[in-house]
């Protein structure tokens, strides 16, 4: 047991979080026990866990004091960046990168990948981000472009987006094109809705500074002084990604972002995000950031989701061994037969 005093003056609200959630957050990670009595926290488990959720405690009781705004989410993700890197402090997991600013927040990465991710979208012209669902690939993507706006260093934003149905057959959608292909691009609006008010965000796209298209709609197209950005890029076909990546103009940066591990593509296409990586890869100018399980920001069982499915994807089919496959029955005489009757030639067995 540990017993641990805060400095004088400690904004507990702010450090324990609504309802101690952060404190829940320290106990779930560490699995200790902590109790707080105005500015006296006792930590109760084993020593090493104990000595851990101390200086867990103690980093963020100096942000509290530094003025630093602390959200459980932020919390949750820093704890995990730290168990992988536990000679980082908090600060440098939660603050070390400069926030971007957008209409209605600061959006600042979480990982260590997504600010390796926002680095290379700065950095480089194209960047490609490959990763399962939940590691804010898109969503950091559309602040940037967001904030490239508001700076004006860019004249418009163009979102796409394969529409392709995810594993099943809607079949026909009324409406004009736009009525028909809007369910698709949804979660492209839902994320810039995000980042700025819904009357502002209506009123560029009315203007054609922000467009959200289909894929199919960029063929023939040059686009300069753009920030584009293609989603769902693992049901983009090997042909389309060639045609959206030659569509890039003068002082416009490109990023796509998809899952592997989600292709909704029929069995017979080839996804083009998947052979875009050997195509690629040790060009000047494009890179490739890969997301993992690590990364995902989203309800902490995502994680686990997708740790679940990558070990049932590598575990091995299992076979039955007590029936072997035989042929039908049919086939059986039919072979039978081909083998006791001598062909119209005389030749025993023979092919024709």
């Amino acid at each position: 047991m540990r017993k641990i005093k805060l400095r004088e003056g400690t904004n507990t609200a702010v450090l324990f979080g609504h309802h101690d959630r952060h404190l829940k957050l320290i106990e779930e990670e560490y699995g200790v026990r902590c109790s707080a009595r105005g500015e006296e926290v006792t930590v109760e488990g084993m020593p090493e866990t104990v000595k851990q959720a101390e200086r867990v405690l103690n980093e963020l009781a100096a942000l509290t004091n530094e003025g630093y705004e602390l959200r459980s989410d932020d919390i949750s993700h820093a704890l995990t960046a730290l168990r992988h890197n536990q000679d980082a402090s908090l600060k440098e997991l939660l603050f070390s990168a400069s926030p971007i600013v957008t209409r209605k927040r600061f959006i600042v990465p979480k990982t260590p990948t997504q600010k390796h991710y926002l680095e290379a979208i700065e950095k480089h012209d194209i960047v490609i981000g490959i990763g399962p669902a939940g590691t804010g690939k898109t969503y950091l993507a559309m602040a940037m472009a967001v904030s490239a706006l508001m700076k004006k260093d860019v004249s418009r934003i163009i979102l796409a987006r394969p529409a392709v149905e995810a594993g099943e057959k809607l079949g026909y959608l009324p409406g004009d094109m736009y009525a028909k292909v809007n369910p698709y691009l949804r979660p492209l609006y839902d994320a810039l809705f995000d980042m700025m008010d819904m009357e502002r965000a209506n009123r560029l796209i009315d203007r054609g500074d922000i467009e959200i298209a289909p894929l199919a709609f960029m063929r023939g197209r040059t686009l300069n002084d753009s920030f584009v950005i293609l989603d769902e890029a693992q049901n983009a076909t090997a042909e389309q990604m060639k045609m959206f990546l030659t569509r890039l103009g003068f002082h416009s940066k490109a990023v796509v972002t998809g899952d592997i591990t989600q292709i909704d593509l029929p069995s017979d296409r080839v996804s083009g995000l998947i052979e875009v990586r050997g195509i690629l890869q040790g060009i000047a100018g494009i890179e490739f950031v890969h997301f993992d399980e690590r990364d995902v920001v989203r309800h902490r069982l995502v994680q686990e989701i997708i740790k679940a499915y990558d070990r049932h994807s590598a575990t091995p089919p299992h076979f039955s061994p007590s029936r072997k496959s035989e042929p039908p029955k049919r086939q059986q005489q039919d072979s039978k037969a081909s083998r006791s009757t001598p062909s119209q030639s005389g030749s025993w067995g023979q092919s024709h």
